[in-house]
């Protein structure tokens, strides 16, 4: 996925419940609320005033990323273009494809980001230095 674009990148809209006594319920779903299947789940939380988090990319992997809490800023990076997304509804998520570097920044007071990833963790799927991710895009 070296020649993947942010513009292939995208909100998703996730299905959605909503009851006036019972509260919301979001539901995601592999391969139809998603273009993947999930292989990987894991969230941050607790991340504190002006940091960030992510600062790579990935070879391989696909993610969709949502704040189920507060809110944060995701910026995506091809190599060329850069688009910025601000996450701070739990029924939306961003979809990020490989070959993309992404940074998540601003996170407000009690957010939580969740991540649902396609592949498990695997340390040579990451490229952890932005040099480098451009050597890889060319």
């Amino acid at each position: 996925m070296k020649k993947s674009s942010v513009y292939d990148c995208t909100i998703i809209d996730l299905d959605r419940h909503h009851s006036n006594r019972k509260g919301n319920l979001t539901v995601v779903e592999n391969n139809k609320t998603i273009p993947f299947d999930v292989k990987r789940t894991y969230y941050l939380y607790d991340v504190p005033g002006g940091e960030s988090r992510g600062g790579h990319a990935h070879k391989e992997l696909s993610q969709l990323i949502m704040a189920v809490s507060g809110g944060f800023t995701v910026t995506l990076d091809d190599g060329i273009v850069k688009r910025t997304f601000t996450l701070n509804r739990p029924y939306q998520g961003l979809y990020i494809v490989p070959g993309i570097w992404r940074i998540l920044d601003d996170f407000s007071s009690g957010a939580v980001c969740l991540v649902l990833a396609s592949h498990g963790y695997d340390e040579a799927d990451y490229i952890r230095d932005y040099n480098t991710f451009i050597e890889y895009k060319k």
